[in-house]
């Protein structure tokens, strides 16, 4: 089941529609801005600001989720073997905080945002969230001032905000109709170049491969494993609130879970009646569902952990253009 505009987007962006037509002159005008915006940074006119330490995005040219997350915190992981101190900054999507703050483990996602709350709970090093990534940056540092290079989960085109190395996630939808919002899924022409590439669960000629595996569900409310095999023989559903919901479905049933699926809209925000199903002995969901249900206190509600396996060759790179190489 696919409910409100998450699912038109799709029908729209990833298929055949004569709305999407009749959306083209929208797209135009949408590429115009852009391009007028792209410009005004290019040529001085509006500033992008440096800060102390080097910058990494990781964002989309699509609209939507494709597994940023996840690559942040692969990355942070793989720059904290290689001996770098990360933080992440991150806009905090639908949060209530517009002034640069910090996001502590077991943050409410209402005031700072799905994303970063999973981020704060996962990654073990600074996340701070604010309208102005630059703002929260120099917060960041000035609280923290061990850390030397900066992850921003989204925000590739956020110009304001220097970098030196950009990396755009895309999943095997690729670039849907190849279309600008809103009658198709691009935020910026397909031909912007970036550093690097990543394709969840897909392969393209000169982007690097990502999947996520699983890492074992556990219980929202309490944290508590739950093997695989308490699972099986249950009658079980499933919600994503996330850009792909099916991907997460597929996972599901190549892991032999049987479930009924319910794809909400992306940072869908559930009340604990969106998960009452008749029939139900569980309901499955991704960790980013989880950090906004965990205050339901239901023992039925089970998350599953997932963990990015990436090309090595990227760690490579980037770590090449941190210590030196020209930035995007």
């Amino acid at each position: 089941m696919m409910r409100g505009a998450s699912g038109l987007a799709q029908r729209v962006w990833y298929g055949r529609s004569a709305l999407s037509l009749a959306l083209l002159p929208f797209s135009f005008l949408f590429a115009a801005v852009a391009a007028a915006r792209r410009c005004a940074y290019r040529r001085g006119w509006l500033r992008s600001e440096r800060l102390s330490v080097p910058v990494v995005i990781v964002g989309n040219l699509v609209a939507g989720g494709a597994g940023k997350t996840p690559l942040v915190l692969w990355l942070v992981e793989q720059l904290r073997a290689r001996g770098w101190r990360p933080g992440i900054l991150s806009r905090g999507y639908q949060g209530q905080n517009a002034a640069p703050s910090a996001v502590t483990p077991g943050a409410d996602p209402a005031q700072v945002g799905d994303e970063p709350a999973l981020l704060a709970a996962r990654a073990g090093v600074p996340v701070w969230i604010g309208r102005r990534r630059v703002d929260a940056g120099r917060v960041l540092l000035a609280a923290h001032p061990d850390c030397n290079v900066l992850v921003c989960d989204d925000g590739l085109q956020h110009y304001a905000l220097a970098r030196d190395v950009e990396i755009a996630v895309e999943d095997e939808r690729g670039h849907g109709n190849g279309r600008l919002l809103p009658a198709g899924p691009l935020r910026e022409p397909a031909s912007r170049r970036v550093d690097a590439t990543v394709v969840n669960g897909g392969s393209r000629p000169g982007a690097y491969a990502m999947r996520l595996e699983s890492a074992g569900f556990y219980r929202v409310h309490d944290g508590a494993a739950v093997p695989l095999e308490a699972l099986r023989g249950m009658r079980l559903h499933a919600v994503a609130g996330i850009g792909n919901p099916e991907r997460f479905f597929r996972q599901l049933a190549e892991m032999g879970l049987r479930v009924e699926s319910h794809a909400f809209p992306d940072h869908h925000r559930y009340a604990d009646a969106d998960l009452r199903y008749p029939d139900c002995d569980a309901v499955l969901m991704t960790e980013k569902d989880a950090v906004k249900c965990r205050g339901f206190g239901r023992t039925d509600l089970v998350a599953l952990r997932v963990e990015a396996v990436v090309d090595p060759a990227l760690a490579d790179l980037i770590e090449t253009r941190l210590h030196g190489s020209a930035p995007a």
